[in-house]
């Protein structure tokens, strides 16, 4: 565990590391935390975010009874284990998904797989009717690229979500931020960004990313129905 996740953790609610970063306005790296000033700019950002409940005797500038010290240290540690628990079983679903959708399209659909690439212009796109893993697509990452039988690009982002609150963040602001990028790069006629969904997920947020963000949703549990599109392009 690296020294700035456990310092997140003191503050209530726990700071992620990018807001750290911006509130401090210093990294979080090791080298960066030996140079006093920036040591000192974390420190008080956390100072000023630290959980008032955990942390009384902080508060109150004296020292800490036994018992309060060890029930920090266990409150603390409990908080940041959660987190890294979701974030491993949210990242497993993910890659579960993943491979699904990929055997799926090589398997059922008989589409060649590829290898990943970098893709910059429609030129580098995998041959029509075969499909690739994650590979970049104008600077942003897709986790599968599809080359679809009309010559578009179908491209694939694989979201997990365990709330309705997770679902704005999965969707709205990552996948559907990433087909704004691409359709702005390569136009609506030549890109389909997509999202394969697992999970809970509000009902407006879905509608929101069809109708708003031009986002084409499916779901892990049919891929039967990513199967009719690809089959309707031919």
């Amino acid at each position: 565990m690296q020294l700035g996740d456990a310092l997140r953790y003191l503050a209530a609610p726990p700071i992620s590391a990018d807001d750290l970063k911006v509130l401090a306005d210093s990294t979080l790296s090791g080298a960066a935390l030996r140079k006093p000033s920036q040591a000192r700019s974390v420190l008080r950002t956390i100072q000023q975010t630290l959980d008032p409940f955990r942390f009384q005797w902080v508060i109150t500038a004296r020292r800490p009874s036994p018992a309060e010290w060890k029930a920090a240290i266990v409150a603390t540690a409990s908080l940041l284990t959660y987190q890294r628990v979701a974030t491993i079983r949210r990242n497993a679903d993910k890659d579960d998904q993943e491979r699904a959708v990929k055997a799926y399209l090589r398997d059922v659909l008989g589409l060649r797989e590829e290898a990943p690439r970098k893709i910059d212009t429609m030129r580098d796109t995998p041959p029509p009717g075969s499909f690739c893993g994650e590979s970049e697509v104008d600077g942003r990452k897709a986790d599968i690229v599809v080359s679809l039988h009309d010559g578009r690009l179908l491209l694939i982002e694989c979201k997990v979500s365990n709330s309705a609150l997770n679902s704005v963040k999965r969707l709205n602001n990552d996948a559907a931020a990433k087909a704004a990028h691409w359709i702005k790069a390569f136009g609506v006629s030549q890109v389909v960004p997509a999202a394969m969904l697992s999970g809970v997920f509000k009902t407006r947020h879905l509608a929101h990313a069809q109708d708003q963000q031009s986002l084409a949703l499916f779901w892990a549990h049919r891929l039967e129905d990513l199967g009719a599109f690809v089959n309707a392009t031919k």
